[in-house]
């Protein structure tokens, strides 16, 4: 039958019971298969991994702007990494870096939750979100 229409047998649904075929034009069956594939890809978001960088004697206001960038982030679907940098003898107040972290975390927690927990990097502190779903 599919000879006689000049055209394929395509075998749709190989699991079934029986197997189950069509009758059609299989170049035009494979397009159009690659294009919902194309499709479906275009339409997933990557989530990224963004940074923000800070030093332990930063600003109010410059915490403020980083917050709404975090913020801005997270509702965006990305994650963010907050690096808190010690240079020079700041690594021996370690516990200001933490704070700073935990008021971030603290500050951020309606739209984002901890995915890697405070952790030291070298000569500096680091602390991982993940946007809520």
């Amino acid at each position: 039958m599919a000879e006689e229409a000049g055209l394929d047998l395509v075998e749709v649904g190989p699991n079934a019971n029986p197997p189950v075929c069509k009758i059609m034009d299989y170049g035009k069956f494979r397009y159009e298969k690659e294009k919902k594939a194309k499709l479906s890809r275009k339409k997933q978001k990557t989530s990224e991994l963004k940074e923000l960088n800070m030093r332990p004697k930063i600003d109010e206001h410059d915490y403020q702007v980083k917050l709404r960038s975090a913020l801005r982030f997270l509702q965006d679907g990305d994650r963010v990494k907050i690096i808190v940098r010690f240079r020079g003898r700041e690594i021996a107040f370690q516990e200001r870096g933490q704070e700073l972290l935990r008021r971030m975390i603290e500050d951020l927690k309606e739209v984002g939750r901890v995915e890697q927990d405070i952790k030291s990097e070298g000569s500096s502190l680091t602390v991982t979100l993940a946007p809520k779903k």
